[in-house]
């Protein structure tokens, strides 16, 4: 079974955006198909509909938290603080070690268009842009964290 990162590094190098391929590395794991994943994460690639906001690496990394670790129930306020915790854990997390969360800084000095009409992605794109490796690195962060902080092994991931 390919890993996190791998699956989310074959699903953005097949045309899904960066949020899509983190989202999508984990979804069915968590109960939900995936075609209904895609299409949830579909507004989300190039930092919030290509407006270069909050990385969409991090949004499918934030959402597949959510699937896994949040909360349905809002009678427990405690409830809506662990899940905020647990986010802003993965955010730090991802911030030290690509220096931002948010898409234009992590595109600094890399031409990036904020424009509705996504890049066509060819050979040139996956070499000037660091979109496939921060796919990865949220993918693998993620599933750190399930195996550091919540007694997950590879064998009960399903079944949080």
């Amino acid at each position: 079974m390919a890993s996190h990162k791998e699956k989310a590094r074959e699903l953005f190098k097949s045309g899904y955006n960066c949020s899509q391929a983190v989202f999508g590395a984990f979804c069915e794991e968590f109960g939900l198909d995936f075609e209904t994943a895609m299409k949830v994460s579909s507004g989300f690639g190039g930092g919030m509909g290509r407006m270069r906001e909050v990385c969409g690496a991090v949004t499918g990394m934030f959402m597949a938290a959510g699937l896994a670790l949040g909360y349905s129930d809002n009678s427990d306020p405690k409830q809506k603080g662990e899940i905020y915790k647990k986010i802003q854990d993965l955010a730090k997390k991802f911030k030290e070690e690509n220096g931002s969360i948010i898409c234009r800084e992590l595109l600094e000095g890399i031409e990036s268009s904020t424009s509705p009409e996504p890049s066509l992605r060819n050979e040139s794109y996956y070499k000037k842009r660091p979109c496939v490796e921060l796919v990865e690195n949220a993918a693998e962060i993620f599933e750190k964290y399930l195996y550091e902080n919540l007694e997950v092994t590879k064998e009960n991931l399903g079944e949080l």
